[in-house]
């Protein structure tokens, strides 16, 4: 048995969350799920209420998520919390609001985050949020530090388009400083993929393997657009306030009926068995 399943806590899972487990492979699970939290407003419009109760509920579906995501032993999960679009696109006093969640969100949950060994981080160009809320989310992250499960990473102020910007900028300044008073053409000519990628806001993880989006668009909205770029895609009519461990359980069932191939072939499970056998001293 491996480490990551030795460690995990399986009998916290709710009595329904269990059973859906236990129909999954342990040894095919995901290393790093993303989620488009998409239908809060919809939500909340569906049962004539204010927007800003299906963005509270959401936060706490969020919570739900990562509790179960913690006890299955997930090592990664992101969460497209707030996007570029979302600060520029949206009035100004739902934007306030949602700051002012993001902060109630950190300070309510960081006790559960640390009950669950979750560790929080963030990607995105944060240095443009608000300065209390940056304090907090600084506060949080230095609470959850130590732990060592789920590292729960929020995406806020994020669009991927301007992350690949900001890694093109990073490689070519590294670059430059390696390589002091060289040609352009020297220069691009070291510009690889692999130094991109080292830039990005998520060099210090693995690829998304399942991107997840919830309330039926079928859009990427933006997000992780150099990561996913072999993850499989979920797509649940579902809103986000309404969506729970099982149903994360639910779409990890899915991905693992899929056929990934990375843009390969398909190996036939008769030519696996028989490659297996063959290893066999």
């Amino acid at each position: 048995m491996s480490h990551r399943h030795a460690t995990s806590r399986l009998s916290e899972l709710p009595p329904e969350e269990l059973a859906l487990y236990r129909q999954l492979d342990p040894e095919r699970l995901p290393q790093h799920i993303a989620i488009i939290m998409d239908g809060n407003g919809r939500w909340a419009g569906m049962r004539r209420l204010q927007r800003i109760l299906g963005h509270q509920q959401g936060a706490e579906s969020v919570q739900f998520v990562v509790e179960t995501a913690s006890r299955i032993d997930l090592p990664w999960l992101t969460l497209y919390a707030f996007s570029v679009e979302n600060n520029l696109r949206r009035p100004a006093t739902e934007v306030s609001f949602l700051m002012r969640l993001l902060r109630t969100y950190l300070v309510g949950n960081v006790k559960r985050m640390n009950d669950n060994n979750v560790r929080i981080a963030y990607i995105g160009r944060t240095a443009e949020l608000p300065t209390e809320v940056q304090e907090t989310m600084q506060w949080a992250t230095e609470q959850t530090a130590r732990n060592t499960g789920t590292t729960l990473t929020l995406a806020l102020n994020y669009g991927a388009r301007g992350e690949i910007v900001d890694a093109a900028r990073t490689a070519i300044a590294q670059l430059a400083a390696e390589e002091p008073g060289a040609p352009l053409e020297a220069l691009l000519a070291r510009l690889t993929e692999e130094r991109i990628s080292s830039a990005l806001y998520t060099a210090h993880m693995p690829d998304p393997d399942l991107v997840i989006r919830t309330s039926g668009e079928m859009r990427i909205s933006n997000f992780l657009l150099w990561q996913i770029a072999y993850s499989e895609i979920y797509v649940t009519d579902r809103f986000w306030p309404d969506f729970r461990g099982k149903h994360l359980l639910e779409a990890i069932h899915e991905y693992q009926s899929r056929d990934r191939r990375f843009g390969g072939l398909s190996v036939p499970s008769k030519t696996l068995n028989t490659r297996k056998a063959a290893l066999v001293p």
